[in-house]
């Protein structure tokens, strides 16, 4: 607003405006980021983000082994439930309900394992005996990395101590037990050379650890390993 002043001879003088600023004019405020807080920001979010992806591919990769290596427990389960339940084998005259069941694993074929019938009852896989939808196939990367014979304490122990190059576990009515043939060496039943207990171990590519149990006496278990080498 205007002020205006008197003079002496009776004229008006009018004061120049406080401010420099035209009437209805508004203050622009130069508040905001500088570059280098952008630069800062955009730094730690990329931070940030990278630590939560690794985090979460590493625990992707623990969960996919996990499963896997229920997957397999419970398909040496299912081998249990058929042996004791005289599971029927073929249709018609070529019907079977005496033969067992079990699983083969075979550690120079270490993405597939077979879960069979035993047809001819040596307590051994042979060609032409799997129960679809058998042989089973492990992927992306995942694998068997080793079976041995007792179980030892744990997978890297087992594995040097004990290792064996394959494993058939056969399941027979009346008994739930495991007839448990390692290395080649016929159970058949428990009328050959029975393993007490059985280490089967699997790893995935980031090199995570679990194992798959079994003892002579049916008994079949998961067990998650601390890192260590295979």
């Amino acid at each position: 607003m205007h002020k205006s002043n008197s003079s002496s001879d009776g004229s008006f003088l009018v004061s120049p405006r406080q401010g420099g600023m035209p009437p209805g004019a508004k203050a622009h405020s130069t508040a905001g980021f500088t570059l280098i807080e952008l630069v800062v920001v955009t730094g730690i979010i990329l931070v940030v983000t990278s630590v939560v992806l690794v985090n979460n591919n590493r625990f992707g990769g623990v969960v996919q082994l996990e499963n896997l290596a229920y997957d397999v427990a419970l398909s040496v389960r299912q081998a249990q439930v058929f042996g004791v339940s005289v599971q029927r084998y073929g249709s018609g005259a070529s019907s079977d309900f005496s033969s067992g069941y079990g699983m083969h694993f075979n550690i120079n074929d270490p993405v597939h394992y077979e879960f069979f019938a035993d047809l001819d009852k040596d307590g051994f896989f042979d060609p032409g005996e799997n129960v679809p939808p058998s042989p089973y196939t492990i992927r992306s990367g995942f694998r068997i990395a080793g079976l041995c014979s007792p179980q030892g304490q744990d997978a890297a122990t087992c594995v040097s101590a004990t290792p064996v190059t394959q494993l058939d576990i056969a399941f027979k009515r009346p008994e739930a037990d495991a007839w448990i043939s390692a290395g080649g060496v016929g159970c058949v039943y428990g009328a050959g050379t029975c393993a007490a207990s059985v280490r089967i171990v699997l790893l995935s590519p980031r090199g995570d650890v679990m194992s798959v149990l079994v003892g002579a006496n049916g008994q079949i278990s998961v067990q998650r390993e601390a890192a260590q080498s295979i």
